[in-house]
């Protein structure tokens, strides 16, 4: 759990008595769950995000305390968000003792009402502390506003994981290998940036939404892929980090129905997790794909990919950069083995991938994939002609596929100066194994 400011919540009673225990899971869980609505419902209530997270996190460190003192109330997030609700009327009071949006939130909430630990939400017992017709609107919003296009791309990956995942601080920085004091700032300057751009906490108009959705995307995409492959540390796969952009993105669907590439990046992320199972063995070292047992594939995690994908074709829209990439994913969970995959159909999956969204790394792919279906020679100087223009300089990935590519073509020399080569650049320590003991085979 964390603090306003993005530090651990540290009380007596995290070390306490069974009852503080059970009250910081009940606090953790209802987070984990509900952080985007709580988070959301504010905004809209203060029209201040940064306001809104802040009070939202207040009220968690006061829920440790008093929920161990007097038990979880009948509706956990009816008390955050009232406890949060006062905070942010305290904090406008502050500002300025007679301002009229005080007043007018003060009106709203009523200046008698009690917040205990044990008493109905001040909503009423049975009802929603939330207008169920405007929280799919809140979360979406809040989508929007972390992953808006004035914020840098690693401001956009934090505050989305804090604000609308529910991560802490330390969970951040713990999977993407930084210091915490880094994800803190990232987080506090993307607040005060969005506070200085006057972002508003809204839905961007419907002709912008299109537009801006591909950053929400990208976002997800890339705590994904950092997830599934981890550009460093000791550890081949990051499955929490991949596991909640998988939620965000079912989310995220279920808030857009009508976006194909939505369910393109979905069933590309479920597809992919799929093989998780099989991609390292016991003692983590990475399992190689015509090594991996498919057996141990996940087969449910394969159906809802599959009908994902399927979802992006009946929008009759056409597969964009994702529904691309989930097809090619398709071909691999359909596939019994290497052997009998589909590598023609992957080639021109990546030269259509190629033309809706060109980059280095799509190039080094699709030259595998020519090398799969038969024609290595045709992949070398495929490899070639973008070591000749300096694409992925200082990456591994194109030593490494050039030196699998010189093995196929029996030239073990060069294949392991690649190989070392590889090595050398790269940052996650099984991957560097795997590819050290290829070079020293060739020896």
């Amino acid at each position: 759990m964390a603090r306003a400011d993005g530090s651990a919540l540290s009380t007596p009673a995290d070390d306490g008595p069974p009852v503080a225990e059970s009250a910081r899971r009940a606090v953790e869980a209802v987070w984990r769950i509900e952080s985007a609505r709580i988070v959301g419902a504010l905004a809209r209530f203060t029209g201040d995000f940064a306001l809104a997270e802040d009070v939202a996190q207040e009220a968690l460190a006061e829920a440790l305390v008093t929920w161990s003192r007097d038990g979880a109330p009948a509706s956990p997030v009816g008390w955050l968000l009232a406890t949060a609700r006062r905070r942010a009327i305290d904090a406008f009071r502050r500002r300025a003792a007679r301002d009229e949006r005080y007043a007018l939130l003060a009106g709203r909430l009523g200046e008698g009402e009690a917040v205990t630990g044990g008493s109905a939400p001040p909503d009423g017992p049975d009802e929603l502390p939330w207008d169920p017709d405007r929280v799919d609107d809140d979360v979406l919003a809040l989508m929007f506003v972390a992953c808006h296009p004035v914020l840098s791309p690693e401001a956009r990956v934090a505050l989305t994981l804090r604000v609308v995942g529910g991560l802490s601080s330390e969970e951040i920085a713990r999977a993407f290998l930084v210091p915490v004091p880094t994800v803190q700032a990232r987080i506090t300057r993307a607040k005060k940036t969005i506070a200085a751009a006057g972002v508003p906490f809204e839905l961007p108009p419907a002709d912008e939404r299109r537009e801006r959705l591909g950053g929400v995307l990208s976002v997800l995409y890339v705590v994904f892929t950092e997830g599934s492959t981890a550009t460093s540390g000791d550890a081949l796969l990051r499955p929490d980090l991949a596991y909640e952009a998988i939620r965000l993105a079912r989310t995220l669907a279920a808030l857009l129905p009508d976006e194909p590439e939505v369910f393109g990046l979905l069933a590309l992320c479920e597809l992919t997790a799929a093989r998780f199972p099989a991609r390292t063995g016991p003692d983590g070292e990475p399992v190689l794909l015509e090594d991996q047992d498919r057996r141990r594939w996940d087969r449910s995690a394969i159906r809802r990919g599959l009908a994902a994908l399927g979802r992006t074709a009946t929008l009759g829209r056409g597969l964009g950069p994702y529904g691309l990439q989930a097809s090619i994913a398709a071909c691999h969970a359909s596939a019994p083995s290497v052997a009998e995959t589909d590598w023609e159909r992957i080639v021109l999956l990546y030269e259509a991938l190629g033309r809706v969204a060109p980059s280095p790394v799509v190039e080094l792919n699709r030259a595998v994939a020519v090398a799969m279906a038969g024609e290595p020679e045709q992949a070398l100087a495929q490899v070639d002609e973008l070591l000749v223009a300096g694409r992925l300089a200082g990456s591994h990935l194109l030593p490494s596929v050039r030196g699998e590519l010189l093995v196929r073509l029996g030239r073990p020399a060069e294949a392991r100066s690649e190989l070392e080569l590889a090595a050398r650049l790269c940052r996650n320590e099984r991957e560097r194994s795997v590819l050290l003991r290829k070079a020293a085979a060739l020896g």
